[in-house]
């Protein structure tokens, strides 16, 4: 996990993060494992180690993801990592007592102590890809982004990366630190982020759009359905072939825990969409 990923040729399914990591462009959301004790336990272990035997080079996970529970079950699944191994974990949100059970946590020397958790948590020196999970209102976002300047500064961490920020707080974190990628909302039906997706590409920055499988598609009927059935794929298919075609800096992460979707998912990185098809797709677009 700490090292170049140079085997991966220059292809349309490869994009590199930071100029260091280069991963296979779809990658895998572990956010869905089970992290109990038992056979669901046993379970999860053997999707995140299939995932990589597939080919998965980009992993997902969060330190709000069980609480740091889902980070340990990855390492249990996969340390000693790959060299061409890349798991993101996220920091900047912590548990709370409040109503919603977490609370944005981003001032500086509790950004330190998530990243120094997460990094025992992984058994790892060094994280290469950290991402700022939510920007916190209560702290100026150069403390923030400067708190992981001087982790990374360290050695700590490899790259820096946002989720859910707009283009302004995007371009406003680039004055602080170089940012490798952004995790923001995207999918062909919810393209709010759009301007985000743009600034990105002009920039050679990493966009991992989270939930790239829309959860609410349209009925049998539909043109994704209709274009899913030309192809002899699945809609959820089509939806990670849409998300490729659309921008070389996409990297999709699905997220699950069955073997049998990981493997749906995966297949969808062989699926080429021509114009016209595209174009179908594209209109189904909600308004922004």
């Amino acid at each position: 996990m700490t090292s170049r990923t140079p085997d991966l040729p220059e292809t349309p399914d490869a994009f590199s993060i930071g100029g260091e990591y280069r991963v296979a462009r779809i990658g895998w959301g572990a956010m869905r494992l089970p992290t109990g004790p038992g056979p669901d336990r046993d379970a999860a272990v053997a999707v995140a180690r299939r995932a990589v035997e597939s080919g998965v080079t980009l992993i997902d996970t969060a330190h709000l993801y069980g609480w740091g529970a889902n980070e340990e079950l990855l390492a249990e699944a996969l340390h000693p990592y790959p060299d061409n191994l890349l798991i993101t974990t996220k920091v900047g949100v912590v548990r709370s007592d409040g109503p919603e059970g977490w609370a944005y946590d981003a001032r500086p020397d509790s950004l330190r102590e998530q990243v120094e958790q997460g990094l025992r948590r992984l058994r790892t020196e060094r994280v290469g890809l950290l991402q700022l999970h939510r920007i916190d209102p209560e702290v100026p976002l150069a403390e923030q982004i400067g708190a992981l300047h001087e982790l990374r500064q360290e050695g700590k961490i490899g790259h820096i990366g946002l989720s859910e920020v707009t283009a302004a707080q995007l371009a406003e974190a680039r004055r602080t630190a170089e940012i490798a990628s952004v995790q923001n909302r995207y999918n062909l039906f919810d393209r709010e982020y759009e301007p985000v997706l743009e600034a990105c590409e002009a920039a050679g920055i990493a966009f991992l759009p989270w939930r790239p499988v829309a959860a609410a598609t349209p009925g049998p009927a539909s043109v994704l359905d209709a274009v899913a059935t030309e192809l002899g794929a699945t809609a959820p298919q089509v939806l990670l072939a849409w998300l490729l075609a659309r921008s070389p800096v996409l990297l999709p992460i699905p997220g699950t825990a069955s073997l049998a979707h990981l493997k749906e998912n995966l297949a969808a990185a062989d699926l080429r969409l021509d114009e016209s098809r595209r174009r179908r797709l594209d209109g189904m677009a909600r308004p922004v």
